[in-house]
């Protein structure tokens, strides 16, 4: 059992104050990082929902541009360029997905790094230059 009376206490009244002010000011500075890492993982999220979406409505416009051009294809000539084009096309769409997908994680991946670095650096290394 530990005697109060043998504790020494600190003999500066602010000691006690200050601990606890500098630990509610790191906490502030420690949930506006997280607030600004969230808020720019939302914006860099919204932007890339969008890129997707426009791809989607871009392969759809792809199939619908296929079915047009077999309905209108009088030959097998015809249906086979329509079926080369579009599986060219696609071809190029996918590769083009996997570069996105690639740069979406990139980026991604590079804002939580940066955000977990801020978590340890010191405040002055936080300034930008």
């Amino acid at each position: 059992m530990v005697n109060l009376k043998t504790i020494e206490r600190p003999k500066d009244a602010s000691f006690a104050t200050q601990v606890p002010a500098a630990l509610a000011a790191f906490g502030r500075k420690v949930m506006v990082d997280f607030a600004n890492t969230q808020t720019e993982l939302l914006d860099k999220q919204q932007k890339t929902n969008r890129e997707w979406f426009d791809r989607m409505q871009s392969e759809a416009n792809l199939a619908s541009d296929l079915g047009s051009k077999l309905t209108a294809a009088r030959s097998i000539p015809d249906m086979m360029t329509a079926w080369q084009f579009w599986a060219a096309r696609r071809a190029e769409m996918m590769a083009d997905d996997r570069t996105h997908l690639l740069t979406n994680y990139q980026m991604f991946a590079d804002t939580l790094a940066q955000a977990a670095s801020k978590a340890w650096r010191p405040d002055d290394s936080r300034k930008q230059t």
